[in-house]
């Protein structure tokens, strides 16, 4: 039917109960449930925006929906959500305990059981020249979360380090919703699980723990992940990564630890501690390249020292997602042939 439809041929994971329509308030869930298998097998992010047009995105390309639950590229005929459909959203999505919740506001977005990450927009009020939280809420951007097991398959055996039975200390980059989570979360599943195989082709389950400060990785509900990230994984849920890192250090004694978008000063240097304690990191980042990186001060220094044995860069592409594996001098390996399996996922 169009880019969505295609995406459907491309990896996307196919969903047979999408329960995520429950997050919304009718007619927005009417609307959307009526929608075809193959269009919401696809779907991304659900934006809502009182008074206008209800979009959904994913395969790259955005689309308005009718109240007859068709897709149009007219915003007139699109419907548009009213101001009691945002206050219910609200109440859902809080349990409608919203004062529980002022830490989420105040980073602006709420995350939710099955790692499902709402952004939200409104007015903010401040205290000292700093966000306290937001008020007026009328922007709703819900974020799909998804597992496509097997992401990783065409990717993990440029990983291991054979001869040191190890896993390479690894940074996923790309711009945002190319899917550095979903391949974070597959890694974390295979690598915890160990691959079969004899001699230097098996690979024993390894201690994973993973930092997720954004509840999006694991999905924990109540501290048990909801998505499958191994028999021998930990993880430390709605934890700042820095802080969630040391932690992990001192207490779980993990072979690989996971963390999602490190940035900021702390996070490099709670990564560069892990890599001395001889453990590896495999971690995502914001970035277009490893050019981009470097001008960014707080990683500049992990680049610049070889801390990462690996890069993988993912780019979203009309034929799929590509990826590019480079090495620690920042030279591009091969795929083989075949081993593009499991590149095609959705973010």
């Amino acid at each position: 039917m169009n880019k969505l439809a295609e995406e459907r041929q491309h990896g996307g994971g196919p969903i047979t109960n999408p329960n995520w329509l429950e997050l919304f308030p009718e007619p927005v869930k009417s609307i959307l449930h009526q929608l075809p298998h193959h269009i919401l097998s696809v779907v991304e992010e659900v934006r809502i925006r009182e008074g206008r047009p209800l979009e959904i995105n994913g395969a790259g390309s955005h689309h308005y929906v009718t109240g007859q639950s068709t897709l149009t590229l007219d915003a007139d005929k699109a419907y548009k959500p009213q101001r009691e459909v945002s206050r219910r959203l609200l109440d859902l999505i809080s349990n409608h305990s919203l004062y529980t919740m002022e830490e989420e506001l105040r980073k602006g977005f709420i995350t939710i059981p099955g790692g499902h990450r709402i952004g939200l927009a409104g007015r903010t009020v401040l205290h000292a020249g700093h966000v306290e939280h937001i008020r007026d809420i009328s922007g709703f951007n819900v974020r799909i979360a998804r597992e496509v097991k097997g992401a990783a398959d065409g990717i993990l055996p440029f990983l291991i380090d054979r001869e040191g039975n190890r896993i390479r200390h690894t940074l996923l980059l790309s711009a945002p919703q190319q899917g550095k989570t979903t391949l974070l979360r597959d890694l974390a599943r295979q690598i915890s699980s160990g691959l079969p195989g004899q001699g230097k082709s098996s690979l024993p389950g390894m201690k994973v723990g993973i930092v997720d400060e954004r509840s999006e990785i694991a999905g924990c509900l109540k501290g048990v992940p909801s998505f499958d990230v191994g028999p021998r994984t930990d993880v430390m849920d709605a934890c700042p990564k820095a802080e969630g890192m040391m932690m992990m250090i001192r207490s779980m004694s993990p072979d690989v630890l996971m963390v999602d978008e490190i940035g900021r000063g702390e996070d490099a240097e709670s990564v560069t501690e892990a890599l001395h304690a001889g453990i590896t990191v495999i971690a995502t980042a914001h970035a277009g390249g490893i050019e981009e990186l470097k001008h960014r001060p707080a990683l500049a220094g992990l680049i610049e020292t070889g801390m990462f044995e690996r890069y993988v860069l993912l780019k979203r592409k009309a034929q799929g997602l590509s990826c590019r594996i480079l090495d620690q001098q920042h030279r591009p390996l091969q795929l083989q042939t075949g081993s593009q399996r499991g590149v095609n996922f959705l973010a």
